[in-house]
């Protein structure tokens, strides 16, 4: 069977810093507890793929293949795999983020998983917004399901999976903007996101010239958190939320996605009282001393409380406590 073999930072360990943040729990991502292991499969310019990633012994990664790759979707593979896995994410950031916040340097947390393109990531933040958890789950299941590519074979026999992996990509830009509105809210249950979703596919395919999205400018570095800010709230169906949520799995953690969770954490850990406003400006000021690395502490600091609730992240199955992994939910279980 092919395979891929990646070298990560020194300090990367694959089930801690997968199971970092929801998104691996949307498919067409697939974490397979006892294997330590996640699946998915990877839509690359020659076709898709399956891809299975363990870590063994020692610390490089072994990336199992449904099939081998050509030269162009090899190099794509490695792109998208070093995205979503975060490898770029050195180690000498990640200790600048422990000496700024020396709490999560035992543990060694720093990266939070994404997914492999840009246009992945804003579609699942479109999903996540004013809904439930479960409902964020399953719309991310239907959207691959009904219009991801499919592939016949698996990169590898999980051993201890409840479920096979995934034969499905999570849909490209190109088939939701073709897709009409109607068969997104009928087939993949979005409901009102329907037409921003076709409405944002069509801006992704769109060159910059024509007034589609820049992801070269979005994504260069050089470029001012307030300018991506500005451009992604001027996207349809992303508001000031969506947009820092985007901008945090761009690697820009400077500025907070503040929700109603937020405000229950706020409250509940932090002690804060007032309007929902007024918690989310103390917050706001709270995470401020942490400058570059904010969102980061922010966010281990509420992971840490889901995991007081379930146990470690990387122990989730997606569906059972995968679905339930906010306050709100676990409160329930």
């Amino acid at each position: 069977m092919p395979r891929l073999t990646l070298t990560p930072p020194g300090d990367y360990d694959l089930a801690r810093d997968v199971c970092s943040y929801g998104y691996f729990l949307l498919a067409p991502n697939r974490w397979h507890v006892e294997a330590r292991t996640l699946t998915r499969v990877l839509s690359l310019p020659r076709g898709p793929v399956g891809v299975a990633i363990s870590q063994p012994k020692g610390k490089a990664l072994s990336v199992w293949l449904s099939h081998t790759l050509d030269t162009t979707n090899r190099a794509a593979a490695i792109i998208q795999l070093t995205r979503m896995l975060r490898l770029d994410d050195d180690e000498a950031t990640i200790a600048e983020f422990h000496r700024v916040d020396p709490r999560f340097a035992a543990s060694g947390r720093g990266r939070l998983f994404r997914s492999p393109t840009l246009f992945e990531d804003v579609i699942k933040t479109v999903t996540s917004c004013n809904v439930t958890w479960p409902s964020t789950v399953q719309m991310n299941l239907r959207l691959s399901d009904v219009l991801g590519h499919r592939i016949d074979a698996e990169p590898a026999r999980i051993k201890g999976a409840k479920a096979p992996p995934s034969s499905s990509a999570f849909p490209l830009a190109a088939t939701i903007a073709r897709t009409r509105p109607q068969t997104l809210r009928a087939r993949c249950r979005v409901g009102y996101r329907d037409r921003r979703i076709v409405e944002l596919a069509r801006l992704f395919r769109t060159p910059p010239k024509k007034g589609g999205i820049d992801t070269v400018f979005l994504e260069d570095p050089a470029t001012p958190d307030d300018a991506v800010f500005d451009a992604l709230v001027e996207l349809p169906g992303i508001g000031p939320y969506a947009a820092a949520n985007i901008m945090q799995l761009m690697g820009r953690y400077a500025r907070l996605p503040l929700d109603t969770e937020s405000v229950r954490h706020g409250r509940t850990l932090l002690g804060y009282k007032g309007s929902s406003a007024q918690v989310m400006k103390r917050l706001d000021e709270h995470y401020a001393p942490f400058g570059r690395h904010a969102f980061r502490s922010y966010w281990f600091e509420l992971w840490e409380f889901y995991e007081r609730k379930h146990g470690p992240a990387w122990g989730w199955e997606r569906d059972s406590t995968g679905k339930m992994f906010t306050a709100a939910l676990l409160n329930k279980a």
